[in-house]
């Protein structure tokens, strides 16, 4: 008979073993990545979130599996880095809720643990895609609950448990448009199915070999042009406005309250389902955190109110998301403001240093924050390049966090420069997709109020700070910044590293690619005739303003032939010029 318990000493060792493997297989994991772009990739973010964590665990691991799940639960949350890196870290968040009591855990105890995980993660993620992680680490908790029943050996159950997870993987490209046209499986994925490998291999007694066994398995296909069907590229644009039968996204905590009626999980969430689907109900003594997307709203909160206060809302139109995101809702009008630009030249508001972004060993000032008397705002933000940290301080940003494509700054990062900053509320501007759900987390963290908001690039970080008004209160302030990334257009210039054809187009390794609001439009050998395509691209909607920032490997006469070419085919467009100094792209453009 195998092992039938494992103890808090052997989880650490299961978990070391994990990251072992994931980190000898990110590469691998990397590849898989969809876009050809340099960027912080899946499997960089998931390897240096799982090392972070193992390593702070290293030689504090406690026999109770408990207490040693909730400090890698902690370490991991502040060590997360990139989507992948933030779900990683809940799946083992939700694991630690599970087995919080107990000294050790056997077969059926540990199943349970990763379907909590499962359901955490979830929650953290507001609007779920099937065919990711989260599938694969929901199925194979699945399949962990169903063979619990019929063996207590836990290897064979990590045995199955892997197996399921790599079928699954499998599927992916079947759930997930995008991934069935370049031809791969989801990353995620198949960074969760190493770190499985990692616990099996420990299991079965192969931790001494893990790394390796790791390097000598198997490796993913490379990615390859899907010949079967041409997908767009965008997985929203499979699914029409109209079918969104629950438009509502919903999010709000119950405080539960002992003269109110007595609260039934399960009755609640049934009650919610009446009219409602992606239900999540969360109770946690007498918190409970609800996700639902209903149909009527109002009747969701008259229902909540039943059982104690309500807080911390959070209600958004799917289908209005849906319409902005596939073009047909162009937002905010692009008059209605400046350019995000046209302040860059103006003296700030308040003087500010400039600080690069700590390491996890940092170099703030401690309890730095404190020595001084809160202001009321302060801001927060994401940048990589001298000229584009330096545009966003005159535009009022208080610490530039050191960081983008190539590296994505971590939670605990992002922290840090938040406690450094002497506000009360501080706004985050993460600038790049991958950092949103890092910065989310430090809400959890701090006492402060922080506001993320979902900048995905820099021409949007600074059309947000450019928003902010000391006479507004942080509601007001938030709406408006948050319209404000919304009515701009970001283009990229940046090389191809990888071959690959997305989005009807054939692209080379080492080729210039241009990509408009996170899509792919236009490629080649040549630069400027990039650039111009984008260029042509960016401004069809009429765009009045136009932004370059040059980036540390573009090249002037470009520049220059840029702007030439915007004031003959464009001459109604009002051009600006600065050098933002940014590594990995050669141009970011923005148009209003």
């Amino acid at each position: 008979m195998g092992k039938r318990f494992i103890d808090g000493l052997d989880f650490y060792e299961m978990v070391a073993a994990g990251a072992a493997v994931l980190q000898s297989r990110a590469e691998n994991v990397n590849a898989l990545n969809v876009f050809p772009v340099p960027d912080g990739d899946t499997g960089t973010n998931m390897s240096m979130t799982m090392a972070y964590g193992a390593g702070q665990l290293k030689d504090k691991a406690d026999a109770h599996i408990g207490r040693t799940a909730e400090m890698l639960s902690k370490e991991l949350l502040k060590g997360a880095r990139g989507n992948s890196g933030v779900i990683l870290s809940q799946l083992f968040r939700g694991f630690a809720k599970s087995v919080h009591d107990l000294e050790r855990i056997n077969a059926a105890q540990f199943a349970a643990a990763l379907q909590q995980g499962v359901d955490t993660a979830y929650q953290a993620v507001k609007k779920p895609v099937e065919g990711t992680i989260l599938t694969v680490s929901r199925e194979a908790a699945k399949h962990a609950a169903h063979m619990a029943r019929r063996t207590a050996d836990l290897a064979l159950l990590m045995e199955e448990v892997h197996r399921k997870a790599e079928e699954v993987l499998a599927k992916t490209p079947d759930m997930l448009p995008v991934l069935k046209q370049v031809g791969v499986v989801d990353s995620g994925g198949q960074g969760l199915v190493y770190v499985y490998e990692g616990f099996l291999r420990w299991l079965k007694g192969e931790s001494g070999d893990v790394l390796e066994a790791a390097e000598s398995s198997p490796q993913p296909a490379e990615p390859k042009a899907a010949a079967a069907m041409f997908m767009s590229g965008s997985a929203q644009s499979q699914l029409e406005t109209g079918q969104i039968e629950f438009p509502y996204d919903m999010e709000f905590f119950i405080h539960l309250a002992d003269d109110a009626e007595p609260f039934d999980e399960d009755e609640f969430r049934a009650q919610l389902s009446r009219d409602g689907d992606s239900i999540l109900v969360i109770a946690d003594g007498a918190d409970v955190k609800v996700h639902v997307h209903s149909r009527k709203p109002g009747d969701v909160l008259n229902l909540a109110m039943r059982y104690g206060e309500l807080s911390r809302f959070h209600i958004e139109n799917m289908r209005e998301t849906h319409r902005s995101l596939i073009g047909a809702d162009a937002g905010v009008s692009s008059s209605d403001r400046p350019s995000p630009a046209a302040g860059a030249g103006q003296p700030a508001a308040k003087v500010s240093a400039v600080q690069e972004a700590p390491q996890p060993e940092s170099a703030y000032p401690e309890n730095s924050a404190q020595t001084v008397p809160l202001k009321p705002f302060g801001m927060v933000s994401v940048a990589a390049g001298d000229g584009i940290a330096r545009i966003m301080e005159s535009l009022g940003a208080d610490l530039i966090v050191s960081g983008g494509q190539t590296m994505n700054p971590s939670t605990e990062d992002l922290l840090q420069a938040v406690e450094s900053v002497a506000a009360e509320t501080v706004y985050v501007f993460p600038n790049n997709s991958n950092i949103i759900m890092a910065a989310e987390q430090v809400k959890e963290l701090t006492d402060k109020r922080v506001i993320v908001i979902p900048s995905k690039t820099v021409p949007q970080g600074m059309a947000g700070l450019l928003a902010f008004s000391a006479a507004a209160d942080a509601d007001q302030n938030e709406r408006a910044m948050l319209a404000a990334i919304s009515a701009v257009r970001s283009g990229q210039i940046t090389l191809s590293v990888r071959d690959t054809s997305i989005d009807g187009l054939d692209i080379r390794k080492g080729d210039y690619i241009g990509m408009l609001d996170g899509k792919i439009v236009a490629s080649g050998p040549e630069l400027l005739e990039v650039g111009k395509t984008l260029l042509d691209k960016i401004v069809e909607n009429g765009e009045a303003i136009v932004t370059l920032l040059s980036g540390q490997d573009a090249d002037e006469s470009v520049t220059e032939a840029l702007v030439s070419y915007l004031e003959t085919a464009h001459p109604d467009v009002e051009t600006e010029v600065h050098v933002g100094g940014q590594p990995v792209y050669h141009y970011i453009i923005s148009a209003e």
